[in-house]
């Protein structure tokens, strides 16, 4: 009876189902990363045989140079600076809000009844549509636009953190009963903790919207920031610009995801 060496057992191929799936992966992988290149380069193909014309898209090339220029005379530098800025006041006011209106109304069945609904009510009204009286009440400076961007980052934290808070398991807050907490030992030992998953979903939706809400109130009598550098271009016709300014919102937006999906990760490792 023939009895198989170590060396010849570590030789041994994996099952052949793993190695298709594995295969699979990489093909799916490569797909999704060339399919954003293939576009980009019919992009510059049909740019460079007049196909689309250069006044209403321009080719790859073109905006990839005025993006260049901009970041050579340090006016995308100073423009993210600005527009950074104004995102991460918004977000610290309207995150400190959505929070902790979420955690008291989601503990207290009396908040609930009383601040809730009018809450309700200010969320379903559109608050970009908001920008007239906001110019009004707070000018056109600074000011309206932080605040903007806090009222569109308050309700997905507030919404997330509220449901979470309801969602904690009546068994640990008995227990905790039980044991004779405290509420500020509920809030950090049970409360907080459960609720933390969907809290950092409702941070990162409140992200997209800051960015998403950075636009329009950037058009808003700016005269620093990306939301400039657009009305700028609009107004000497540089498409370019414009195009390569929408962009570098979309990856402020992708980038501040990807940060906070590490963060989730990190902080809910202890659940894997």
């Amino acid at each position: 009876m023939a009895v198989s060496t170590p060396a010849e057992a570590v030789t041994e191929t994996p099952p052949l189902s793993a190695t298709r799936k594995v295969w699979h992966q990489r093909r799916w992988a490569l797909i999704r990363f060339s399919s954003p290149v293939v576009l980009l380069a019919l992009w510059q193909a049909f740019s460079a045989i007049g196909a689309i014309p250069q006044d209403v898209l321009p080719a790859p090339q073109l905006i990839f140079d005025a993006g260049l220029q901009l970041i050579r005379n340090g006016k995308l530098a100073e423009a993210l600076e600005v527009s950074g800025l104004r995102v991460a006041e918004g977000l610290l006011l309207g995150g400190v809000l959505g929070v902790v209106g979420g955690v008291a109304v989601g503990l207290s069945r009396w908040l609930e009844a009383t601040v809730d609904p009018p809450l309700q009510m200010v969320r379903a009204l559109p608050h970009l549509g908001l920008i007239p009286l906001f110019i009004l009440w707070f000018g056109i400076g600074e000011l309206p636009k932080v605040l903007l961007v806090a009222l569109g980052v308050s309700f997905p934290l507030y919404l997330n953190t509220f449901s979470a808070i309801r969602q904690v398991d009546p068994k640990l807050l008995e227990t905790a009963d039980v044991l004779g907490f405290s509420l500020g030992q509920r809030l950090r030992i049970i409360i907080l903790p459960s609720a933390a998953p969907q809290v950092l979903v409702g941070l990162r939706q409140s992200l997209a919207i800051a960015w998403l809400t950075l636009i329009v109130a950037e058009q808003i009598n700016a005269d620093k920031g990306i939301g400039f550098l657009i009305n700028n271009a609009r107004d000497f016709l540089r498409i370019d610009i414009i195009i390569f300014c929408l962009v570098i919102y979309a990856l402020l937006g992708l980038t501040t995801d990807a940060i906070v999906r590490v963060l989730e990760r990190r902080a809910l490792r202890y659940r894997t």
